[in-house]
Formats: structure tokens, sequence, C-alpha cells
């Protein structure tokens, strides 16, 4: 895969360095660049097409998590190593850049900033958006992403976050912070009060003709205290509708084999999807 040629290429760079800065390291900046030559002749007038193929880009990209977890809080740039939710920040935010008239690095670090914190601004731990449902919430304001899952006959869905204020353990930052808790259980009522809308697993089929390449697809979890489980970009190969994501299980940034209702149903604990589409707007 084109990602992988890269990464080879760039490696050497980084060998021996912290793996993840606030500005990226050399290799990410060469990353970013065969990014945008490889979108060259992308029209960017076609978010589906661009939000798919800057999800390709990135196909064999090794799988790795918690790469933002340093203190004191800051923008972390790493291109060459992913979780499920990096991938979709990354994939928007080189979207973004690439279709804007400015696709120049600081112009990615500024889109990418913009889509992980509330308000886009930076101020601590807290500030980070930790549960996808807020992510949602705050992204669709800033007029990012627009939330069509009531629309294409999504059902209410009743939140109920806990876990990040109630496993503050699990949390380096919390553990640091004990302050930080309280400010994320007001949060988490906060998130709880909204409203929320969800396909049913068994329903996803009948929305694929509503659902496009290119959209956002967060998958709704039973987890106690949790809200969405997992995250990708919907690709569709003929009349087989599936999803690119980065797989904790194949550990590497992959087109999924199954299709993606088949995916949902054998999930025990997942209860269905949200659909989210871009809205940036490009600029020629």
């Amino acid at each position: 895969m084109m990602f992988r040629r890269i990464l080879f290429g760039l490696l050497f760079c980084c060998a021996g360095t912290f793996i993840s800065c606030a500005q990226g390291t050399q290799s990410d900046k060469g990353i970013f660049e065969s990014y945008l030559n490889s979108v060259q002749t992308v029209d960017k007038l076609c978010s589906d097409i661009l939000m798919d193929e800057t999800a390709k880009f990135f196909l064999g990209v090794p799988y790795v998590g918690k790469t933002l977890e340093y203190e004191p809080e800051r923008l972390i740039v790493n291109l060459r190593e992913m979780d499920c939710m990096t991938f979709v920040e990354n994939v928007l935010a080189l979207a973004e850049a690439s279709a804007s008239g400015t696709p120049s690095w600081q112009t990615y670090l500024e889109k990418l900033q913009q889509i992980r914190y509330r308000d886009g601004k930076i101020e601590d731990y807290t500030s980070r958006l930790h549960y996808t449902s807020d992510w949602i919430y705050e992204n669709e304001k800033k007029g990012l992403i627009a939330d069509i899952t009531k629309e294409i006959g999504g059902v209410p869905l009743a939140m109920d976050v806990s876990f990040v204020s109630t496993h503050p353990e699990s949390y380096m930052q919390l553990q640091s912070h004990p302050e930080y808790i309280a400010v994320m259980a007001k949060k988490e009522k906060e998130i709880n009060s909204r409203q929320y809308y969800y396909i049913p697993k068994e329903e996803i089929d009948k929305q694929e003709a509503q659902i496009r390449t290119g959209d956002i697809v967060c998958f709704v979890t039973s987890i106690k205290g949790l809200d969405i489980s997992h995250v990708g970009i919907v690709h569709k190969e003929g009349d087989k509708m599936t999803f690119i994501h980065a797989s904790s299980g194949k550990k590497r940034v992959i087109i999924n084999e199954e299709s993606l209702q088949d995916y949902v149903l054998g999930i025990k604990k997942s209860k269905g999807i949200m659909v989210l589409r871009p809205q940036f707007v490009t600029e020629q």
C-alpha cells in the first residue's frame, strides 16, 4: 500500500526519538506532503470521494492505542500510527485541509485541533472530546459534520455515559489531576441530557441507499457507561457496503472484509450505528 512505501522510506528519521510530538516529526510532515500529492487529481468538490481516498491512503498503517496520552495536554500529531478515533480525526482534518484554498501543514494542524478539542481550544485534559457522542455534538455545532442518523431512519438513543469519571484509575491524567474527575462528571451529565439517535443493527441494510461512501460510521455499544465503541469511514465496493478503519484485531488500517451490517451483527454488545456526513466547504 502507498502508506507502507512512504513509511519505509521515512522511518529512519524518527528512530530513537519521541514517538509523538506537538508539531509532528519530519516523518509526519513527509507523509503529509505525500498525501497531498496522492490526492492532487481527486475532485475536491466531491467530499465523499476525497474522504474515501484519504482513508485509503492510510491502508496498512499500524494500529497503536493511547498515542494522545501525554502531559501537559497538547496537540499530538502522529500520521505513522493510529487508533480508530485518531484515524477518523486525521482523515477528516486532512480532507478538510486538502479541500481548502491553503492546503498547508499549518492548515492541517489547525483543522486537527479544531476537530479534537471543545471549541477548538486546548486548556487541559478535559478540553479534549473524550466521548464520541460529545465529539459529534461539538463538531456538528462547528459545522464540520452533520449527524444524519435521525433523517435516515434512526430511533431515539438513551445516552448514559459515566465511564471516564467512574474509572479514574484507567486514565493517567485523572490520577495526576483528581480535580478533573468532577469536571468530567459534569460534562457526562450534559452529554446525557442531549437527544441522540441510532440505527438498530438489524436495520442497517435497509438504510444502505442513504449512506454514502466517505460518511463516518460510529458503532453504538451497550457497555455500561460508554457510548461508542468503534468508528470508521464508510466504503462501498459495487453492491457491498463496508468501512475502512484502524482495526485493533488486525493491528492496522484495513478495508473490512465483512459488510457493515454483518460486522455489527457479529459484535454481541453492539446496538447499531450512528452516521455522520462531513460538511467541509471546498475552495478552488
